[in-house]
């Protein structure tokens, strides 16, 4: 009896490494899926059709249908610059600097992958809208009230957890594999200014 409750107790416990391991793996990914640069990741064959299997399983869990990752790269962050989690209740500023690249766009989502709904109706900027300064920086306010210059709502909500997706599309930098190169020095800060 002792026995087949020890192998009863090894079994759960595998059970429960195995399954939060594949959930990791899933929604962090590993250095063999993922690049991390500061409060950004991007995994490295989203869209590709050989992509390994924690990849594909990644994106049929958000739902997305992306781009390969020779033709567009996408990064998310659900924390600031210091690693504290984005949401609602504080506000942020992006800073950023010109990508090599033929087009970027930077969007904010709520934990869900919903857009936010908000009585202005801006949902992202990119390279073509963005307001920047003379120095070819840009500064984007992501905040629930209007702030000058580029302005992301968060909505009203209190306590909404939020995602930035940061989608550019043509490097022009790649790699021996195809994939396009992003610098992790070119994507952008997420500095929290304040928080209620």
């Amino acid at each position: 009896m002792r026995t087949l409750v020890q192998l009863i107790a090894v079994f759960a416990v595998a059970l429960v490494l195995g399954i939060s391991s594949a959930r990791y793996m899933i929604e962090e990914g590993s250095f063999l899926t993922t690049q991390r640069a500061g409060p950004w990741s991007s995994w490295l064959s989203e869209g590709n059709p050989n992509a390994d299997l924690y990849t594909k399983a990644h994106l049929a869990r958000s739902g997305r249908l992306p781009l390969t990752s020779t033709t567009a790269r996408y990064f998310t962050a659900s924390t600031d610059s210091q690693g504290y989690h984005l949401t609602s209740d504080c506000e942020y500023l992006i800073e950023g600097s010109a990508l090599n690249a033929r087009w970027w766009s930077l969007a904010v989502y709520d934990d869900h992958g919903s857009l936010i709904e908000n009585p202005s109706q801006r949902y992202s900027f990119n390279s073509e809208e963005a307001i920047r300064r003379s120095d070819g920086t840009y500064h984007v306010n992501l905040a629930s009230n209007a702030r000058p210059e580029n302005w992301l709502p968060t909505g009203t909500a209190p306590g909404k957890k939020l995602v930035l997706m940061l989608r550019i599309y043509s490097p022009r930098e790649i790699d021996s594999s195809g994939i396009g190169q992003i610098p992790s020095d070119r994507l952008p800060k997420i500095e929290r200014k304040a928080c209620n």
